[in-house]
């Protein structure tokens, strides 16, 4: 049996996606969000906790404000209160309108939903890399804003906890190139095979610009590696 590959594919405002919606109107993360349930033509059924504001009271007991609420409820049905979060169900009517029905079509185990100010974050697992490629051109073609931010095959060294995803997406154009050009000139040997003012010399930058570009690149890819919030 193939082991597969799980991707990390973020999307931009996708439109027709209740749950990135919801994120934009409460402006909270929605993170738990149970796999949609096929219902064959009648479409299928996406159920995702919400989190009550932290300003929440007795004035305002679903933790949203008025206007809030009404248009939550126009993009999904209150299920019951959970605790500081409202369970919410949405039904698909089958035209794959959002990222999870698309991805529902292949058949791909879906491992995490994430929606945040209106983005969308799905991390899934396909097959093989011909199963993902279909599945990445389905939604390029549907979807504008698709940026695939992670890909991981195993077999990995290290246990599961130590398995870790770094995302070089966070990068600016610039920051990976002078990230690259001090790698590959030795600056990080020992002894140095190149220093700041060679490397920003032949990048045609200040000296200063090069390494608040290199201490911005590494800050931003080892706050995966320590698994920071930063």
């Amino acid at each position: 049996m193939a082991p597969g590959i799980r991707a990390t594919v973020r999307f931009a405002a996708p439109e027709g996606c209740p749950i990135a919606r919801v994120s934009a109107v409460t402006g909270r993360v929605v993170d738990q969000t149970a796999t949609s349930v096929s219902l064959g033509d009648t479409g299928s059924v996406t159920e995702f906790m919400v989190p009550d504001g932290d300003d929440a009271g007795e004035s305002d007991p679903d933790g949203v404000g008025a206007d809030e609420n009404e248009e939550l409820t126009d993009l999904a049905d209150p299920v019951f209160s959970y605790g500081t979060a409202t369970l919410y169900r949405t039904t698909h009517d089958g035209d794959v309108d959002c990222p999870c029905e698309c991805l529902g079509q292949f058949g791909c185990p879906v491992h995490r939903y994430v929606a945040e100010d209106g983005d969308l974050t799905l991390v899934f697992h396909a097959e093989d890399f011909q199963q993902l490629q279909t599945v990445m051109g389905e939604f390029r073609e549907r979807f504008t804003g698709v940026d695939v931010q992670r890909l991981l095959q195993p077999p990995l060294e290290g246990t599961r906890e130590e398995r870790l995803f770094v995302n070089r997406g966070k990068l600016t154009d610039r920051q990976h190139e002078v990230l690259r050009t001090a790698y590959e000139r030795g600056y990080f040997e020992r002894p140095k095979r190149a220093n700041a003012t060679e490397l920003a010399d032949e990048l045609g930058i200040s000296q200063s610009t090069f390494t608040e570009h290199l201490v911005t690149a590494q800050r931003k890819l080892l706050d995966d590696v320590l698994e920071t919030d930063s």
